[in-house]
């Protein structure tokens, strides 16, 4: 009999925040990876780091931060022939700054105070003008395969759902094969700063995960962390 496991709707689309209101981008990230993987920058400093090991769906920029701002970054990117689209925030809203944002290379552009649920409905607008696929399997071994959109495994006997931070965990490791994770990487990047879980937490899921996929496909290494094959 197949065990069943809770079941939410996820995607992987790959977002990359530049936001350097403290407040606000805690906001966004809270709303945002409910449904999306979303790297977050302060500024353009560390979106081009964060750009150096990895591409992205979409960018969703403010245009007023710390240094180069919105706008010079993303005319910069579109230089380089990063064609990724590219969402403006901003609390501007007059229609000069909005001008410059087209011809920056944007292709949305929403005001603050926006809700979140705006926001959510303009990326799956641009979700569906670039025609970005999130849904994509991901090869666990040769017989099975994780959605993570919809997080379910795939096996021989059929589907399992997986729970939220099952999931995300399963997702970060297929992203990190064969390198080395702490314990606190994997804290830092699951879970939100409000409700970080005790390590005793953090091994319950991974025996989840090892129950299903196997236990050798998560390693333990003693005192530094885990280790994905």
């Amino acid at each position: 009999m197949q065990e069943v496991y809770s079941y939410a709707k996820m995607s992987t689309m790959n977002i990359l925040l530049m936001e350097d209101d403290p407040v606000l981008s805690d906001i966004l990230l809270d709303f945002l990876r409910e449904d999306y993987s979303v790297d977050y920058a302060f500024n353009s400093e560390e979106v081009y780091t964060l750009l150096e090991n990895k591409s992205y769906d979409l960018f969703i920029f403010d245009i007023n931060v710390t240094g180069q701002n919105g706008l010079e970054l993303l005319e910069e990117l579109r230089s380089f022939s990063n064609s990724t689209p590219a969402i403006f925030i901003t609390a501007y809203r007059d229609t000069e700054h909005l001008q410059k944002a087209f011809d920056a290379g944007a292709h949305d552009y929403i005001k603050k105070p926006f809700e979140l649920e705006e926001l959510a409905l303009r990326i799956e607008s641009t979700k569906r003008l670039f025609h970005i696929d999130t849904t994509q399997q991901e090869p666990i071994n040769e017989n099975m395969s994780f959605n993570p959109q919809t997080k379910e495994i795939q096996t021989p006997k059929g589907l399992i759902s997986l729970g939220a931070k099952d999931a995300l965990l399963l997702a970060y490791f297929l992203k990190n094969r064969t390198r080395l994770i702490s314990n606190e990487e994997l804290i830092q990047n699951i879970w939100d700063f409000d409700s970080m879980p005790s390590d005793a937490t953090l091994r319950s899921h991974i025996r989840t995960l090892r129950e299903i996929i196997g236990k050798e496909k998560i390693k333990t290494i003693r005192g530094e962390g885990y280790l994905y094959e």
